[in-house]
């Protein structure tokens, strides 16, 4: 890659990662009203859509370290929003689940998130939108050729 190529590549990557956060900040504000953390959200978000998981298909659900799904975990366990099933038959295996009162906070709290970000990403056009997926995908995949 050429001299002026990695400096635009840096230039696109930092501006990437700011409109991420950015984005990221503005659309979960309505988490700070439950008393939810963005990690919090995204193990309840992944459990309401997939059912209850072990912690390895969690972990590469929502993206997240395994010590740090443990501590998401234990604190969404202590406020009664999931629940941990040990496996009978296999007693290494736990399964990690919504109590009724965790569906009720993601049920109530999911709208909120789903408006707040279409309203950010309503800046741009929806073919606008599908070319910056189909990017992102592209980016995502990391699949390098050469030439």
């Amino acid at each position: 890659m050429p001299a002026k190529d990695k400096g635009l590549a840096l230039k696109t990557f930092i501006k990437l990662m700011r409109a991420s956060a950015s984005i990221s900040a503005r659309s979960h504000r309505p988490l700070a009203d439950e008393g939810v953390s963005e990690s919090q959200f995204g193990v309840l978000e992944a459990l309401y859509q997939l059912g209850p998981l072990c912690r390895r298909d969690l972990i590469e659900k929502i993206l997240k370290t395994g010590g740090n799904i443990t501590l998401v975990v234990d604190n969404l366990e202590k406020h009664g929003l999931v629940e941990r099933t040990r496996s009978s038959a296999d007693r290494r295996r736990v399964t990690i689940a919504l109590t009724p009162k965790g569906r009720e906070v993601i049920e109530r709290v999911y709208p909120k998130i789903e408006e707040s970000i279409s309203r950010e990403m309503s800046i741009l056009k929806s073919e606008e939108m599908e070319t910056l997926s189909a990017l992102l995908k592209k980016v995502g995949l990391g699949e390098h050729r050469a030439g």
